[in-house]
């Protein structure tokens, strides 16, 4: 130490700042993971138990809500095949959509979560939202977007398939 200046506090300094950048990276996912897994868990329970919407016909019910999208959504074809089963789609939609909460909430084959998350958005927004003016107006393509990077990153941290690989490197011997 010369002239009684400390020089360890710089170096400690930027340890901490780059201690807490590499956690906030590493946790960075955690809270859209869970406004997903949250939000799809209750759109998948809201549609199961909502008495007017599983039904092919009459208000509030998905075999209207498709007819009404029909002429106005990108890929008429998808409405359609909706169509020929309103009550089978609805059930597919709503059970899809626990899945895929259920599976981002808990960390458990998460990027195939996402990636189905990114399917019932994309296939929202091309069917029920497509025609929202201005586009963004629509959220399902905002969410569409929400899912690409948990399709690309997983799900990390605190989660089912971060404790697996942990498990399988213990067991493997390999360590980090």
């Amino acid at each position: 130490m010369a002239h009684g200046i400390r020089t360890d506090s710089h170096t400690s300094y930027l340890n901490d700042s780059r201690d807490w950048r590499d956690t906030a990276t590493r946790y960075a996912l955690l809270p859209l993971r869970i406004f997903l897994g949250i939000t799809f868990i209750y759109a998948g329970v809201d549609k199961l138990t909502n008495s007017a919407f599983m039904h092919a016909s009459g208000s509030g019910s998905i075999g209207d809500l498709m007819r009404s999208v029909r002429d106005s959504s990108a890929i008429p074809a998808l409405v359609d095949m909706a169509l020929k089963n309103p009550v089978g789609f609805g059930y597919a939609i709503a059970f899809g959509e626990l899945a895929v909460g259920i599976g981002m909430l808990v960390g458990l084959l998460s990027r195939l979560a996402a990636f189905g998350g990114a399917l019932i958005s994309l296939s929202l927004w091309l069917t029920v939202s497509w025609a929202s003016t201005p586009y963004y107006y629509g959220n399902d393509l905002a969410y569409l977007m929400a899912w690409l990077p948990l399709v690309l990153a997983g799900a990390p941290v605190l989660s089912l398939d971060a404790a697996i690989r942990a498990r399988r490197r213990q067991r493997s011997g390999e360590y980090r």
